[in-house]
């Protein structure tokens, strides 16, 4: 099956336990619909470059699923739909990467691009 990795935004007023509900349930969505949720991290309340719908901070969630492309649109769909979720961005990859995304990893550990002067 395709491999995707999506990254949510939800709203601010929210608590840390049911920003991470949503991710739960969105899983539980790609189950119903023959996908899995293969890994997902919960990014914390960051601070957005804009505003949308008048917040300015947001709880960030990542995931990484492996479904059939049935399944990502329907998750997609209801989470477009939810009142919770702000935006919503998917892409599909050839493989995950193995560990902890770049946002979770210490910034010691992270590669440097170049090497400041």
């Amino acid at each position: 099956m395709p491999l995707y990795e999506h990254v949510m935004i939800a709203r601010q007023d929210l608590s840390n336990s049911q920003a991470e509900g949503l991710v739960e349930h969105f899983g539980a969505v790609l189950a119903d619909n023959e996908g899995k949720l293969v890994d997902s991290e919960y990014w914390g309340v960051k601070t957005m470059a804009y505003k949308i719908n008048k917040n300015r901070k947001g709880h960030y969630a990542f995931l990484r699923t492996d479904a059939p492309a049935a399944a990502v649109q329907e998750m997609e769909r209801l989470m477009r739909l939810h009142d919770d979720v702000m935006r919503v961005l998917t892409i599909k990859v050839d493989e995950h990467a193995e560990g902890p995304s770049v946002q979770m990893q210490k910034r010691d550990d992270r590669d440097t691009r170049r090497e400041r002067r």
